[in-house]
């Protein structure tokens, strides 16, 4: 993309935009319908400008070395993809992504190499995606399938986890951005959700979120094995808006009573406050 003018294009999920930024000469952001989905800068892929993907990023630098198959469930401008593929060469990516009209935007004006990349684009439906995937295929799955500002029903359910859990192989992550506020029923049914299928789990977000103070992004992870959430902790803390790791007795008591979602009760998440999460919005 050589001209630094916005670009706006009718896709599956609404009016999406990209927006020059004037401080970097060839990154851009993507909007649907003035909700923010992806920073990409085309000369620093390993650039990550949400907080939120920097915190999901270091939980995939937690992999092991020899972690080298990672799904994406939502796919925008495929800004952690570009990540990894820049920062671990030689990993095999699959991206999920239903807007197939946004895909062909991004090839378009955000070119990321194609499955040279290591990075292939399956235009399909998350959950359905999930339930034919091959089963211990891959040693991380990033959640981040946004419908407008919320999280879809589908994918916040038992069964939605239990795809997941046969998707990843032994000892293998499952990092997910969801978004909240108090009292936090959202969050806290989705980690007795994941929690019912993995045993071992940890929250990450900044504070003022954690308290209450502001609805926002936290990232749940999920796996069979141990995490290492002392190495999670120093990257995150190190961060310019530093997060905190809540795991153990603290999680269990931050989740209180809330019970895992069945099919039959699934609803997305909540409707962020008004200007929340959106480009120009009120």
């Amino acid at each position: 993309m050589t001209d630094s003018l916005p670009v706006i294009r009718a896709v599956d999920g609404g009016t999406a935009r990209l927006l020059p930024d004037v401080d970097r000469p060839r990154a851009w952001l993507l909007t649907v319908d003035d909700a923010p989905q992806s920073y990409v800068d085309l000369d620093d892929p390993a650039h990550l400008e949400f907080e939120y993907q920097c915190r999901i990023a270091h939980v995939l630098d937690t992999l092991a070395a020899g972690a080298g198959d990672l799904v994406h469930l939502g796919g925008g401008a495929l800004t952690l993809p570009r990540r990894m593929a820049a920062v671990r060469p030689g990993v095999r990516q699959r991206v999920v992504e239903y807007d197939r009209a946004l895909s062909g935007l991004v090839r378009e004006h955000l070119p990321y190499g194609g499955d040279a990349s290591g990075i292939t684009v399956h235009g399909a439906d998350a959950r359905q995606w999930l339930a034919g995937a091959p089963e211990e295929s891959a040693d991380a799955v990033v959640g981040d399938v946004f419908g407008g500002s919320r999280v879809p029903a589908e994918l916040t359910t038992l069964g939605c986890a239990r795809d997941v859990a046969r998707l990843l192989r032994p000892g293998g992550v499952f990092a997910a951005n969801l978004a909240d506020g108090a009292p936090f029923a959202f969050l806290r049914s989705q980690l007795a959700t994941f929690g019912a299928v993995f045993a071992h789990l940890a929250l990450v977000a900044e504070p003022g979120v954690l308290r209450g103070r502001r609805f926002g992004n936290a990232v749940l992870v999920a796996s069979g094995r141990p995490l290492d959430t002392a190495e999670l902790a120093r990257r995150t803390a190190a961060d310019p808006f530093p997060a905190r790791v809540v795991e153990g007795d603290e999680l269990r008591r931050f989740t209180g009573s809330a019970r895992p979602v069945a099919e039959d009760e699934a609803v997305g998440s909540p409707v962020p406050p008004g200007g929340t999460f959106r480009v120009g919005g009120v």
